[in-house]
This record gives C-alpha cells, structure tokens and sequence, in this order.
C-alpha cells in the first residue's frame, strides 16, 4: 500500500506483514502529490507541479517526470488492464497515457470540459471512465474520446446559487454503477446507461472528500472533512431475495481533522489526512479468530530512526525533511528521583540542505567529529569544529565517485570509517581522517545468494570492535561482513518477515535481529548459526501479549553494565530483556519514544510525544460539531 505525504515523500506499507513501512521516497521542494496509482506493480504519481512521477521502487528514488502540459493535477488513475493512465488537469483536459515497458507516453486527450477535472475513475473494463468536476459528471468513451453522459450535482437545499458543487471523488462499479462523493456532503449513486441518479445519501453536512470500494464490490466507505469514516454495505433487505441496495452500515471515528485518503482491504479499512496519522481499522465482520490482524492501529511516525548519536561527546543529530540539527545533551545532577540541571540542552547547529531534493538519510559519527547526510542524488560530508562555544564546520569537496549517493549511512565505533549502503545489496567502506576521505573497497554478498538484481539496504549495524558489519535489505536478507578481508562472511537464514531493528553484541559479536512480527533472533556470527538462546526462545515461544503488539520496534541496544541485558523500543514502550531469564522480560511503559541512546554508561532517552501535539496545534481548528444539550 503507497501512501503520499503533503511534502512529496511516499511510503509502502507492507500489508500483510504488520503494516511494515517497507520503503520511504523522499519528496522534493514544491512537489506536493495530489493523487497515487497502481498499474500492475508500478506506482505513479501527479500533483500540482503539473508533472506525472514513476518511482523506482527498488532503489527508492523516482525514476522519471514528465510534464502533462494541462496546469496542475487534480487527479490520477489507471485502468485494471494496466495499459493506459489518465489524468484530470487544471484545463479541463482528461490526458491518456499509454503505460510502455520502460515510460509513458502521451497517447491523447478527451473533449475538453469548462472547469477542473477534480476525480477520476476507469470503469473495470477499461472502455469508459468517470470524471468529477465543479457541478457534474461526465462518463467518457475512450475509443471516440466523447462524452456519453452529462450528470448534474445537486448544490444541496439552502446552499447559495453561487456556490458550486465540487465532486471530490468518484467510483466507477462493474454494474455501471457511478458512487459520487461531493462538496454538500452526499454519496450519490448514478446509472451509467441513462445518465441519471438513482440514490442519495445524506452522509454529512460538509464535504465527502475520498471514496474506496472493496474487490468484490460489495462495500464502500467514505472519507469526510469532520475526520468520519462511514461505511456502506450492498445487502439484500428482504431475506432469501436478490434485490440489492447500498445501505449505511457503520461508523468509524479516529481522526480530528479532514480525512483525506481511505483504502479498503481484505479485512480493515485504511485511513489518512491532515493529522497525519495513518488508520488501520478492522472490519470484524471479516475476520476469522482474534489475533494481531485485528487489533486497531495508528501509525504516526516513520518505522525508521531520525535521530542519530555521537556518544563519546554527548551529541545528537536530528533529521528533518529539508535540514540537520545537531543538540549538545544537558547535564544535570544530584542522585535518586530528584535531579537538578545542571545544563540545558543546546542547539549548535542547523544545516540546510542544498537543492530540492529532501534528506533521505543521515550520521553523526561518535566521535561527533563528522557528519554526512544523502538525499536521491547526492552526498555531503562535512567536518564538526567545536572550540569551546564556536561552532563551525567544514565541507569535505573531494569525495569518492562511488559516494553520489546512499540508502543508509553508519560510522565505525572508532569513527575512522564510513559505511555507505548502495545499490544491488552492497555497502562501501570509506576511510575518513584530518587528511580527507579515501575509498577502501565495495562489500558485495557471495555470488550464489538468493539476492536478485537491484535491493535496496536498509539497516546498516557495526561492531564495536571494528572487526563486522551487516546489513539488512528489503527482501529480508541480512549479510554480514568482515572488515579485515573485506569480502561477506556469512548470510543470516531469511525470515519471512522484514527486519525492523538490529543490532551487534559488543561483547559476544552476535546479531540481535527485531522482526516485524515481533519475532527475535540471535545469530552468532563466528559460529554462524543461531545461538542456544535464541534457538530456547523460538522452541518455547513468546508472551501473547508480545506477539501482539502492533508498532515495531525501532533500535536494538545493549546494557554495558549488564551483558545479558538487551535494550529494545517502539514508540510506545521501552523493553529489558535478560538474556539470563527464559520467557521473562522486565517491560517498561513508557512516552511516545522515537530515539534510545546509551552515554557515559547512562540511558538518554528523547520522548517525542509533544511533536505530535504540537502537529496538531499547528494545524487548522476541525469542524465545529454541535455536542448533545450544549
């Protein structure tokens, strides 16, 4: 599942494993995307712009874009045949693109209307699509590239005559039924044969921005700008009788502000809008036994870490879409539950970043002494200054050709070495010192492996003593490497699913690997093979209460006081768990936590639970909803 975010980034969920944030594209300045499509397993985008965008899903980037020459897009979509995409322009052009083995091409245009195409929808055979515009409807024929049908929107009773009606979404059914979601806060249901209106439902009294219709169509729900979800069902209302009709069936309240995005899947129905959090619901109705498929989820932050440390001068570095921060931690002191600061935090540098192109990944080394960050294009390192409160920094210019860019980025325990992850699994090793950067060599996996073409790495982890590193991909392989051979050691058994958070023992050289599912895993690496405790805790099994947590973990930590103990955390809860005990664990509740460090043999932890709040202050006030008695 692709969702788009306001500033051109897009993210793939991997539904069938937890809703994994399987990939993140950066987005660009000025790109904002107003629509996604699907044709076969390719994915598009248009926006404002005016440009359609194909990504390249592997190596996380976009591929090409082209311009649609109509003003900005309102609207995308593909048919089900995967042959052609059509677009609604500024214009009111819908342009057809035949969808070829490597691009697309401008195929032509249909008649042109007077405003906005706003909505789009292909009926399932491809030979017409429905087009929402400011009052009407046109349903089009694509081989004569005419209009069949002209349905008028009703602006509503007591709506002012110079007010138009703004169709925000449309659906296009199998039986020729056309579904409408409009600006007066109705869902329509139209005949496709005779142009007319055959249903009417009163779902709001504001607008019905987004509509999605199950595989089967057989249910609808829409999306509207008081933050409801309203779910339709096509149920028969005479038992044992076939006549059928559209009915509203449910209800769903989990948003604050305009919905609008929603997608309905085999069993939940997926959500998203301007408070920024993604939706998963379950429908009930569909769902066999209760288990972690069922629970109800909310995603707000990325499945990834923004935030990076240079423990040894008590630094952190925080990434944000278009610029760095890096924050000296404070201090404080005094002992038991009463600390006084002794140091306030401070912010020592903001480092913009140059071009369009957004921030795909970032380090600081733990020296504190570099920091290196990568968009799609290209990658910048820079040398950190500190003379007491004099903060300056410098360029590194003359950097390896195999440094254009990077999927992620880590430094060596020491901080002599940069590890930049690249195309086809492999990652490179850079020395770095006061003289300047020099390429030592490309670690690829062992010929032979089961990784195909291009996939992109997206979890990088080396050892303290400078001797391993891994790397975890998008097809769930995680390979290890030796840096003093420089060639791959051995490939950890590929789970079936993806790598959320890991880490290596700084005391045992082990792998401790956090899975989407909330499996864990230790792999020995000088033994490679799985270690007697990890092999005990898979025979035995994990806590119920474990297995169905729904957001994954996010980093994997180790205690140095305490070997045995391994450090995890998701947003919601920070774990112990000791090694010396068998299906016990000592759990934490705790803050929205995003980033877990260990300094001076001391746990920082950064709670980011008021970023959210502070979102949603930013964000314009909801619709007034009359309570009841007030």
């Amino acid at each position: 599942m692709a969702v788009a975010r306001m500033d051109g980034s897009v993210e793939v969920f991997h539904c069938s494993d937890r809703f994994f944030q399987e990939k993140i594209i950066p987005g660009r300045e000025q790109c904002g995307i107003e629509g996604l499509s699907w044709v076969g397993e390719r994915l598009f985008s248009a926006g404002l712009n005016g440009g359609i965008t194909e990504y390249d899903l592997t190596n996380q980037k976009a591929k090409y874009t082209i311009d649609a020459y109509g003003g900005p897009i309102w609207a995308i979509a593909g048919n089900q045949q995967g042959t052609h995409l059509a677009v609604g322009c500024e214009d009111g052009t819908v342009k057809l693109f035949e969808v070829n083995e490597d691009s697309i091409q401008f195929e032509r245009n249909l008649d042109r209307q007077k405003s906005r195409i706003v909505s789009l929808s292909w009926h399932p055979s491809g030979s017409k699509i429905a087009a929402g515009m400011m009052d009407m409807i046109q349903v089009f024929n694509i081989e004569t590239g005419h209009s069949l049908h002209r349905m008028l929107a009703d602006r509503g009773v007591g709506t002012s005559r110079s007010k138009e009606c703004v169709v925000w979404s449309v659906v296009y059914l199998s039986d020729g039924t056309i579904i409408t979601g409009d600006s007066v806060g109705m869902v329509k249901l139209w005949d496709d044969q005779t142009g007319t209106l055959i249903k009417s439902h009163n779902v709001t009294k504001c607008d019905v921005l987004a509509l999605s219709v199950s595989q089967n169509e057989d249910s609808l729900v829409a999306g509207t700008s008081e933050g409801i979800v309203v779910q339709f069902q096509f149920v028969s209302m005479v038992l044992e009788k076939d006549d059928k009709e559209w009915v509203r069936t449910r209800t769903f309240r989990n948003h604050t502000h305009d919905i609008r995005a929603v997608a309905e899947i085999t069993t939940a129905v997926v959500s998203g809008g301007m408070d920024a959090q993604l939706v998963v619901r379950p429908l009930l109705d569909k769902i066999e036994e209760r288990s972690a498929a069922s629970a109800l989820r909310k995603i707000h932050f990325p499945h990834r870490r923004l935030v990076s440390c240079a423990r040894k001068s008590g630094l952190m570095l925080f990434q944000y879409p278009g610029h760095l921060e890096l924050w000296r931690l404070g201090e404080s002191e005094g002992k038991g539950s009463s600390l006084f600061v002794k140091r306030n935090p401070e912010k020592l540098l903001h480092l913009k970043v140059k071009g369009e192109d957004h921030i795909r990944c970032s380090a600081v080394s733990p020296c504190g002494e570099w920091i290196v960050y990568s968009t799609a294009s290209t990658l910048r390192l820079y040398r950190l200054h500190c003379d007491n409160n004099n903060i300056s920094i410098t360029k590194i210019s003359k950097l390896p050709k195999v440094l254009s860019s990077a999927s992620q980025l880590c430094f060596s325990s020491d901080s002599s070495h940069l590890f930049s992850a690249s195309a086809q699994s492999s990652v490179h090793l850079v020395s770095i010192s006061q003289s300047g950067c020099k390429f030592v060599g490309t670690l690829k996996p062992k010929s032979g492996e089961r990784t195909i073409g291009f996939l992109a790495i997206h979890l990088l982890a080396a050892s303290e003593d400078g001797k391993w590193v891994a790397s975890a991909n998008s097809d769930h392989e995680v390979h290890i490497y030796n840096l003093q051979t420089r060639k791959a050691h051995c490939t950890v058994p590929v789970y079936s699913s993806a790598v959320t958070a890991m880490g290596i023992h700084p005391a045992t050289n082990c792998v401790f690997m956090m899975h989407a599912d909330q499996q864990m895993f230790e792999y020995s690496i000088e033994q490679k093979q799985y270690t007697d405790w990890s092999r005990t805790v898979q025979r035995k099994g994990l806590h119920r209460l474990w297995v169905e947590r729904d957001t994954p973990c996010l980093n994997v930590m180790f205690s140095p006081q305490n070997p045995s103990h391994v450090i995890l955390h998701d947003m919601y809860m920070l774990c112990i768990i000791d090694q010396s005990l068998v299906r016990q664990t000592r759990i934490q509740k705790a803050f929205s936590l995003i980033f877990l460090i260990l300094v001076d043999l001391c746990i920082y932890i950064y709670i980011y639970i008021y970023i959210y709040i502070c979102l949603l202050f930013q964000l314009p006030a909801p619709i007034k909803q009359k309570k009841f008695a007030t």
